[in-house]
């Protein structure tokens, strides 16, 4: 199955792939929007890491590449990696040892003017986004791995770039410096205009930074679009297993302190989660596990769980041994996001559950991922 968004009107970027490599075929097409970040995700050797090197122009496989209506290969066209104006953050930060991490920065930065109108990318804007103030005149031998791939990624966006492709570039880190720097990651995510791909087999990471999402399989792409899309689809491998979850964007509405509870609005439904406080009208993205959603036919009338919401349930199958899969749409009219429910057989029977008919989900626990630092609520 292969599943595909297009928004008319809307910048994209068009790639297709064939051919073999090794022993290993790989036949991947996707359309994507030239905004926002996209994740690559896939098991390991499913080819992700080619299909970002076809893109770089530093392997070459026939198929196309055209971003943002601009040709970089087809038939008859092969733009060279460095007439392609990318920014390639690798695995390994690779800094040079003899120059300070100003001098690294500043490298691949453009010798040549840019084109009139081209947005530009501030050295000072750049630093102060990765928090790289204080270790500008340090040597790389000085610096810890999470702060050297900020390096990278620093001069990876000071090269002013048209696309940003990051190849993995938290997998040679312990969970520590992980931890340290997937806060700037958002930061770039939320400030910077610039599309990005994200190569990761880490969904935790994808959950917390992507817009889009291209899911490969043994060198094919299975499916792409929005990232709450392909969570919530019960045809595609991402929501049978046993940590399905899905992620979406809301909005704060308030934060009451007497309780540390913060209140977030989404389409259909209001969300209350136990926080540090935050801003109202900020953006927050949440993440619900389907083994944290449970069914009823009507709102209970006292209960230890905040957030039992109106919705309709979309889908179910069959999901294993004496259990389902449901989907199920928030808000009455089953208008907001979709969520996830692994419920049993005998559950489904004896509550007499059907496609369709208005429920409530039961939301055991929510996930704060993104912005400030939040916890399960």
């Amino acid at each position: 199955m292969y599943h595909e968004l297009r928004k008319a009107g809307t910048s994209r970027i068009d790639v297709a792939f064939r051919g073999p490599i090794g022993q290993f075929q790989l036949d991947a097409a996707f359309n994507v929007p030239a905004a926002g970040m996209t994740a690559i995700f896939g098991p390991s050797g499913c080819g992700k890491t080619t299909v970002v090197r076809c893109i770089a122009g530093l392997q070459q496989l026939p198929g196309h590449c055209v971003v943002n209506g601009e040709s970089w290969q087809d038939a008859s066209v092969f733009r060279p990696p460095h007439r392609r104006s990318i920014g390639y953050v690798f695995q390994e930060a690779s800094l040079f040892p003899h120059l300070s991490v100003r001098r690294n920065l500043l490298y691949g930065a453009p010798r040549a003017p840019l084109d009139p109108g081209r947005q530009v990318i501030a050295f000072d804007e750049v630093v102060s986004l990765l928090g790289l103030e204080a270790l500008l005149e340090r040597a790389p031998h000085h610096l810890s791995g999470g702060e050297r791939q900020r390096v990278a990624i620093g001069r990876a966006l000071l090269s002013q770039p048209r696309l940003l492709l990051m190849d993995e570039p938290l997998s040679a880190l312990d969970q520590v410096a992980r931890a340290e720097i997937l806060p700037f990651l958002e930061k770039l995510h939320e400030r910077l205009a610039m599309p990005a791909f994200y190569i990761s087999h880490d969904m935790a990471e994808i959950e917390q930074l992507a817009d889009h999402l291209v899911l490969m399989n043994a060198g094919k792409v299975i499916a792409t679009g929005p990232l709450h899309d392909l969570q919530s689809d019960p045809d595609l491998p991402l929501a049978r297993t046993r940590e399905a979850a899905v992620s979406f964007d809301a909005i704060v509405e308030s934060y009451e302190p007497a309780d540390a509870l913060v209140t977030l609005r989404v389409d259909g439904s209001r969300i209350m989660v136990p926080a540090k406080p935050r801003t109202a009208g900020a953006r927050q993205r949440l993440r619900i596990a389907a083994s944290d959603v449970s069914l009823a036919r009507a709102a209970p009338a006292a209960s230890s769980i905040l957030n039992i919401l109106p919705a309709r349930i979309v889908s179910s199958s069959p999901a294993g041994p004496g259990e389902r899969l449901v989907v199920v749409a928030l808000g009455a009219e089953g208008n907001g996001p979709r969520l996830l429910s692994r419920i049993t057989h005998r559950s489904w029977a004896s509550l007499a559950l059907t496609d369709g008919m208005a429920i409530f989900a039961q939301v055991k626990g929510v996930s704060l991922i993104s912005g400030p630092s939040g916890a399960a609520g």
